[in-house]
């Protein structure tokens, strides 16, 4: 009866939710040469648009916009000659959707046992806390919780530690990952819930806890995440008031201390907004604690994004480090792995560097892990088509959550295996 309750409460506080987004569109832009490319952005940035992918010639990018913008920037792009198509009128009735799928499937599954978190449902931070807790209790010969510090709104930010030596052992290579340090980018959750899932509870090859350390971080933006669970789902940034009454929050992965502010933005009420300095927001400055004390062994770090079958490495201004050529071979080995089990309905992964790939930016996780001297350092992209809800990005459909998890973890697999083995003959 509690369980069917808790149901009826979901599905009406849902019916509730994202007012906010009543009437905004989501436009699928097709671009044809620079100048479109510079149009579409100018756009997006002059009317405050909500770019979920950059448009580039033969790859559409989608943006949303809201009920009040639509006729001007459809206009503008009619007169500019690009092409576009709406993929819906109205997004309010998509994240609808999101939240009845996840009800159904709240009502199908057995319960969460949080002890395990099987992959039926995206779990609230709590839920993941709590699990974490458990987890750390239950295996404490391989699991170290670590409570790193709290976030701007004060909650904790926690980590874990796995390893069969207690992390004593310096011969072995560490495995750095993170998720959802954009808030909205809910199904990268399920990759480092997976991957903690076969390192400690379903243990099948002994050798990637044998041979390797692992530092998992599986919220790395808890304030944003949780901002998204009630009425704005689709916000990406952490939740930093220091910036003025009418604008909050920064984009964490604009935040690290490399080329930081070149290409982001200054201001405070943009999606890419870099903060008043590297490392103002006590999120990103945590996770520069876990590279102070560990950047010796982190041979690969893997921060976890969505949307768009891709594996990235830097930097994010276009140019290419030394290892880039290791860097490619490896980025090419770990999206063949995915390939080989991904989805029929979704893409092959493009492997490169960020900015020749997708964009420039700066000040990301990914080129920090890399200028701080980790051999090797990716962004996944995760795939933005699921079937249930259709190519849309950041939604997700529960019937995706298990496969999403199991797919990454095949590319997150091959990476370990391969540095451990170039650890090793590096150390001989």
């Amino acid at each position: 009866m509690l369980r069917l309750v808790s149901l009826f409460l979901f599905v009406g506080l849902a019916l509730a939710r994202h007012e906010v987004y009543d009437g905004y569109g989501l436009y699928k832009v097709s671009v044809k040469s620079a100048d479109q490319i510079e149009l579409v952005n100018h756009l997006s940035s002059s009317l405050d648009l909500d770019v979920w992918s950059h448009a580039l010639p033969g790859r559409d990018g989608q943006v949303l916009v809201p009920k009040e913008t639509k006729v001007l920037f459809e206009n503008e792009l009619k007169a500019a000659g690009v092409e576009f198509t709406i993929e819906t009128d109205n997004i309010k009735e998509l994240l609808d959707l999101e939240d009845q799928l996840h009800a159904e499937a709240l009502q199908k599954s057995n319960g969460s046992r949080l002890e395990s978190l099987p992959f039926d449902q995206i779990y609230t931070y709590h839920q993941v806390d709590t699990f974490l807790e458990l987890l750390a209790a239950a295996h404490p010969e391989t699991v170290t919780l670590v409570n790193a510090g709290k976030s701007f709104e004060g909650r904790d930010i926690k980590y874990i530690k796995i390893s069969s030596t207690n992390f004593e052992d310096t011969r072995k290579p560490i495995v750095f990952m993170e998720s959802l340090l954009h808030a909205r980018e809910w199904i990268t959750l399920p990759a480092t819930l997976y991957a903690i899932h076969k390192l400690v509870i379903d243990v099948t090859e002994q050798d990637l806890v044998r041979d390797i350390d692992w530092i998992i971080l599986p919220i790395a933006n808890p304030d944003g995440y949780v901002h998204t669970h009630g009425e704005f789902r689709l916000w990406r940034k952490n939740r930093s008031t220091n910036y003025g009454p009418l604008c909050t929050g920064v984009d964490l992965n604009r935040n690290f201390d490399v080329f930081w502010g070149q290409a982001s933005s200054n201001i405070a009420c943009s999606d890419t907004f870099h903060g008043a300095a590297p490392f103002s927001e006590p999120e990103t400055a945590i996770i520069k604690t876990i590279y102070d004390q560990y950047s010796s062994r982190i041979e690969l770090f893997l921060d976890i994004h969505s949307f768009g079958s891709m594996i990235l490495y830097g930097y994010g201004d276009g140019s290419l480090p030394p290892s880039a050529l290791m860097l490619h071979l490896l980025g090419v080995q770990m999206a063949q792995a995915i390939d080989a089990v991904k989805m029929s309905w979704n893409p092959n992964y493009v492997v490169g560097n960020v900015a020749l790939v997708l964009y420039q930016a700066s000040g990301s996780a990914g080129d920090y892990a890399l200028a701080v001297g980790v051999p090797y350092s990716y962004t996944y992209e995760l795939p933005g088509h699921r079937f249930g809800i259709g190519g849309l990005g950041f939604l997700v459909d529960p019937a995706f959550i298990e496969q999403a998890g199991f797919e990454t973890w095949e590319g997150i697999k091959t990476g370990a295996r391969f540095v451990r083995d170039n650890f090793k003959k590096k150390h001989l």
